[in-house]
């Protein structure tokens, strides 16, 4: 099948179809390092890891680039309300971001690069903007010339005349035209300043992206992602910029992905309504929130609230519950006829082809893990009702339903442990919770056991319920009477 992929720069899928065969250069924008990062960036990285690992499990080789803004104006002022240097800061708040993705599981860029470390490359690809007429130097700031670009845009979907009419012209900014950017700023009295043809300054925000893609990539790429609110006008400049110099097409396939909201309002720092992913940590696992991600498609704006992290904690001890129930199953099979239904055996051996479909299309998580839960109900169902001997059929199917959520799910960053010792520690987590002893669990449940030989049927409901009321799952089954606690 076709890996199917929504560019932003159509607004239609397209197929996936790579400039060098079997290879996919990928850029992210990264972050700017100047505080902790919030829920909103953690969709965009859990996002972008699991595209690169679907992308990976289906035969490419993904190069994977995602950069840091580690000079610019919020860092300088953030490190001086904090007395330290934008260095120190930016390298903190790196430091503290690396620590965030791997408690969040997420496999590491190959390539981390800095503006700080390319502001050699910055500087040569404005010299060429100048030189082509698309760049102008303004007494030491260099602004990009939007009017000279006939496609300025085109990913964003904006008529450059209807963004003049309401554009102005800051003061003391000594721009042509109010909708031109800065390549190039002059530094102010100690802020960190770099040599160049227009004297001592730094870098722009969008060029740094245009220069270091143009490095690892050279000048025209397979995908460049990062969230809707980069498309304008971080990206719409970085298209302008880099398609400028070079006259090719800068990316063949724009990926982005919607905001997270609280209460339909998008989270953000300026707002202050977000979470950091530490706060986040401290009351969710990783695995948890990683579910609630990938809950919607990708697309979509995703809406917080602890509700939704509780169903996806659920949903999370559901699939780990019933991969331990496979995984406890007999290894050996008997040669009795299968037990498993028509119906239920075709839609479990179907379930590979259907994940494969749903990720194909966009990387329709939500619609993939639809098809999880649907067949973690059907095996339950299965071995809740499995005879003493199962046949041979029955457990390698399975065996290789297990294997196959197991593989999928790891692509999504979850069930990355052992089930049967997820849920064993569950169970001890719970249990020291409980109001009632192991051991007066055993005795209702003798006493339960007795009632119904009794059919004494009044008896057996007032413990079932007594013990529902300690949070008790009772579970009949051909070994017996077995409990579990719920949360």
């Amino acid at each position: 099948m076709t890996i199917r992929i929504y560019n932003t720069k159509t607004g239609k899928k397209e197929p996936l179809q790579t400039i060098k065969e079997g290879i996919v250069n990928l850029y992210v924008c990264g972050i700017t390092a100047y505080d902790y990062c919030h829920l909103g960036h953690a969709r965009s990285t859990i996002v972008f890891d699991m595209v690169v690992k679907y992308l990976r499990s289906r035969g490419y080789t993904v190069n994977f680039v995602r950069n840091f803004t580690d000079i610019d104006d919020k860092i300088i002022r953030r490190a001086a309300e904090q007395n330290t240097t934008p260095d120190e800061l930016s390298t903190r708040f790196i430091q503290a971001f690396h620590e965030d993705m791997e408690s969040l599981g997420n496999i590491m860029p190959d390539i981390e690069p800095k503006a700080t470390e390319h502001v050699g490359e910055i500087i040569s690809l404005i010299e060429e903007l100048i030189a082509l007429g698309y760049g102008y130097e303004a007494h030491g700031d260099v602004y990009y010339r939007v009017s000279k670009f006939k496609k300025y845009g085109q990913l964003s979907g904006r008529n450059i005349d209807d963004m003049q009419a309401g554009a102005r012209i800051a003061i003391n900014e000594q721009k042509e035209n109010p909708m031109d950017f800065a390549l190039w700023k002059t530094s102010k009295d100690g802020e960190p300043a770099w040599n160049s043809p227009w004297g001592s300054g730094r870098p722009g925000w969008h060029i740094e992206c245009s220069a270091m893609a143009r490095k690892y990539f050279g000048d025209t790429f397979d995908i460049h992602g990062g969230g809707k609110d980069l498309i304008f006008p971080h990206h719409e400049n970085e298209i302008a910029q880099s398609e400028a110099a070079s006259g090719e097409i800068f990316v063949n396939t724009w990926i982005h992905h919607g905001f997270v909201t609280i209460k339909d309002e998008k989270m953000s720092k300026s707002l202050g309504n977000f979470l950091t992913i530490r706060e986040m940590l401290d009351r969710y696992s990783a695995e948890t929130l990683r579910l609630f991600i990938f809950s919607a498609g990708y697309r979509t704006p995703l809406d917080f609230s602890d509700q939704a992290m509780k169903d996806a904690e659920a949903g999370v001890d559901k699939i780990y519950t019933c991969l331990a129930t496979l995984a406890a199953l007999p290894v050996a099979g008997s040669d009795n006829a299968a037990a498993i239904g028509k119906s239920d055996r075709v839609k479990l051996e179907q379930l590979e082809e259907r994940l494969e479909s749903a990720m194909d299309n966009d990387f329709n998580t939500a619609q993939a893990l639809g098809y999880i839960f649907d067949s973690v109900k059907t095996l339950n169902k299965i071995s809740g009702n499995l005879p003493p001997s199962p046949a041979q059929t029955d457990l390698q199917l399975l065996g290789d339903c297990s294997r196959t959520i197991t593989t999928f799910m790891n692509i999504l960053g979850l069930i990355t442990q052992e089930p049967k010792q997820y849920v064993q520690e569950k169970q001890e987590r719970l249990l020291a919770t409980l109001s009632i002893t192991p051991a007066e669990i055993a005795t209702l449940i003798t006493e339960r056991n007795q009632a119904r030989a009794d059919k004494n049927w009044s008896r057996a409901d007032e413990i079932r319920d007594l013990l529902l009321e300690h949070h008790v799952e009772m579970k009949d089954g051909g070994d017996g009477t077995t409990w579990q606690v719920k949360d």
